[in-house]
């Protein structure tokens, strides 16, 4: 159906998509229950480095100020920006003492379940004052931005904790942050976790893979079409948005890298995905701005040099970074949607448009990311990272569809184009066939006319002088008769097709002419051999080698006065040998007083490609006709 082929369709199926994963999303969250706990009481010591948490909270910990949950501290300039390694610098222990509600667990097991926490650092959760669980992860990049659900142990007879004991340990002045914690059993709060975990991480996860993976497909097609970088630049723009996309699900456990290159390529890779986005759709709407190209270039190597593990750490001087990045990403978009509009190019107006939202949506994650909104929030580049792949999606999906659409057309012009070509050539073919046969029609017409003007018209006109002259007692009538008679059948038995078959030729010939030698007490011996077919023999060609052979038995009943003719065909090497050997008296082909009759043989054989002799001796005379077997050693 044309309705499924609708270009729109895809995208359709996957808003669809999209709507039924988001009200999935809404029933879990109305099915899931627990307890929320949104107060605390906070306790921080000033510290240097880091330290491994203890086994047990410390019995003295005091309870500290009391806050509330969510808990988002302002940060301010870190003190620690001197420092030089980790054991120097200064960092904060926070503990955060949480009452549980009494509750009855009825056999089943009791989780925790938080949402979000910021700490570049460790984290280390107590319950009734025993570890329950604690990171291992990095200290900054250690995965902060994943949903927590960890189950509190139990054992025989044990009863559900009364309190929490949340230790945070993390740069001082940075970080610190505690969402609100749930408790409740797994069914409670499974669907809250998934549902968070899947948008604030497995999506983002799964687009970006998606991404590079297309961005690696796009990478091969660029290899076999390298003058169409459209695909070059698609690649690179996936692999920089999978570069900044990494720490959104990675941290849960230690990375292979260390923090500050890990951090270095996360805060430099947006500069890159600004400039591969902003040549991707430069590339769409094909008008160059070199200078903004160039101002790109420039600022995201100043950071991504400046930045460089052992100079400036990226994430203390994260601000002026994000800010300028946000001012150059407006700059780019703006040019976008403003060159886009000059060149009507849908597809770069949306990406232009998408990368609009996507500031915005930065300037809202920097906010959050300087707890000055809920941390329980979630990063919208998260989700505009979502879309920027189903976008770059349809880009390449259009420019696929409009190339197969140019295809189909350009093949369905050529198919018409063919066959009226076709249909010119077929009506032009009939009538060069019709000319043709037209021209043959005539040639042969012209060749019978000459044949017999030549052959039966000489021969009557020879009789008619003969029988006016004065000698017309004394000519022989039926000679002159059976020598028209003869020329005449000569004519009719060229004209028989013989397919190439020189053996069936000279049957008729042998037909014809032996009565007329029996008649004469002239006797006939054929010897004929198994000879190939001669491909050029057709029935011009035909009546030269009759007239030829014609006029040797003519020269032997007139002059030979032989009493035996003998007709041999054979093959020797490339030709075919036909000679005619009488037993009369021989004669001189020298010799000025002959006729013209020798000089019409050799003129007819050299005119198919042929090559006549004669061997005269006292015991007769051999004539041997020397025809080519090939076509291209015959003159046709």
């Amino acid at each position: 159906m044309d309705f499924f082929r609708a270009r729109w369709f895809p995208w359709a199926a996957f808003a669809v998509a999209g709507a039924i994963l988001l009200m999935i999303a809404l029933v879990f969250q109305a099915r899931a229950g627990g307890e929320r706990v949104t107060a605390a009481a906070l306790t921080a010591t000033q510290t240097i480095g880091y330290q491994a948490p203890p086994r047990e909270a410390p019995p003295n910990l005091q309870r500290g100020t009391p806050i509330a949950l969510p808990y988002s501290p302002k940060p301010f300039a870190s003190v620690g920006l001197g420092a030089t390694s980790i054991l120097s610098l200064p960092t904060q222990v926070s503990w955060y003492w949480v009452e549980l509600p009494p509750r009855n667990n009825n056999g089943r097991h009791i989780y925790l379940y938080i949402p979000r926490r910021k700490s570049d650092g460790t984290l280390a959760i107590y319950a009734d004052g025993r570890l329950i669980h604690q990171t291992h992860s990095n200290l900054q990049w250690n995965g902060s931005n994943q949903p927590l659900l960890i189950a509190f142990p139990q054992t025989d007879g044990s009863e559900p904790p009364r309190s929490l004991q949340i230790r945070l340990q993390h740069v001082r002045g940075i970080g610190g942050a505690l969402s609100s914690v749930w408790v409740g059993d797994y069914r409670q709060l499974a669907p809250r976790y998934s549902v968070r975990d899947f948008f604030q991480v497995q999506l983002p996860a799964f687009s970006s893979v998606a991404f590079l993976f297309t961005g690696v497909f796009g990478l091969l097609l660029w290899f076999g079409r390298r003058n169409e970088r459209i695909y070059l630049l698609y690649f690179a723009m996936s692999a920089a948005c999978f570069v900044r996309m990494l720490h959104i699900f990675l941290g849960a456990r230690p990375l292979i890298v260390s923090d500050d290159w890990f951090g270095w390529l996360t805060v430099v890779s947006p500069y890159w995905m600004i400039l591969t986005t902003h040549l991707f759709v430069e590339e769409l709407h094909q008008r160059r701005k070199p200078i903004l190209t160039w101002t790109i270039v420039f600022a995201g190597s100043g950071w991504t040099i400046a930045t460089l593990p052992g100079l400036l750490d990226p994430t203390l001087i994260s601000v002026p970074i994000y800010v300028s990045l946000l001012f150059v990403g407006l700059i780019g978009a703006a040019n976008a949607i403003v060159q886009a509009v000059k060149a009507h190019s849908r597809v770069s107006l949306l990406m232009g448009i998408w990368c609009l939202v996507t500031i915005g949506a930065g300037i809202y994650d920097l906010c959050l990311q300087q707890n000055l909104v809920n941390i329980e929030n979630v990063y919208l580049t998260n989700f505009t990272g979502v879309g920027f792949t189903l976008l770059s999606w349809y880009v390449m999906y259009s420019r696929y569809s409009d190339a197969l659409e140019t295809a189909t057309k350009a093949k369905t012009d050529l198919a018409e184009r063919l066959a009226l070509r076709e249909a010119e050539l077929t009506a032009s073919h009939a009538q060069l066939r019709e000319i043709e046969n037209r021209e043959l029609l005539h040639r042969e017409r012209q060749r019978l006319m000459q044949d017999m003007h030549d052959g039966l018209g000489s021969s009557l006109v020879t009789a008619l002088r003969a029988f006016e002259s004065d000698r017309a007692a004394d000519i022989d009538a039926v000679a002159i008769l059976h020598g028209c008679i003869d020329d005449l059948k000569l004519t009719i038995d060229s004209m028989e097709p013989v397919e190439t078959d020189l053996l069936l030729l000279l049957a008729t010939l042998r037909f014809r002419l032996q009565p007329r030698l029996e008649a004469s007490g002239v006797k006939l011996v054929w010897r004929a051999s198994s000879i190939p077919p001669l491909e050029w023999l057709d029935q011009r060609h035909a009546l030269h080698i009759l007239r030829i052979l014609q006029e040797a038995f003519t020269n032997v009943l007139k002059h030979a006065a032989a009493s035996q003719i003998a007709l041999t065909i054979h093959v020797q090497d490339d030709r075919v040998l036909v000679s005619v050997q009488d037993n009369g008296k021989g004669f001189e082909p020298s010799s000025p007083i002959r006729g013209r009759g020798l000089a019409n043989q050799k003129s007819r054989a050299e005119a198919i490609g042929a090559a006549i002799s004669w061997a005269p001796s006292s015991r007769g005379t051999t004539l041997i006709l020397s025809l080519p077997i090939t076509k291209s050693l015959a003159t046709i």
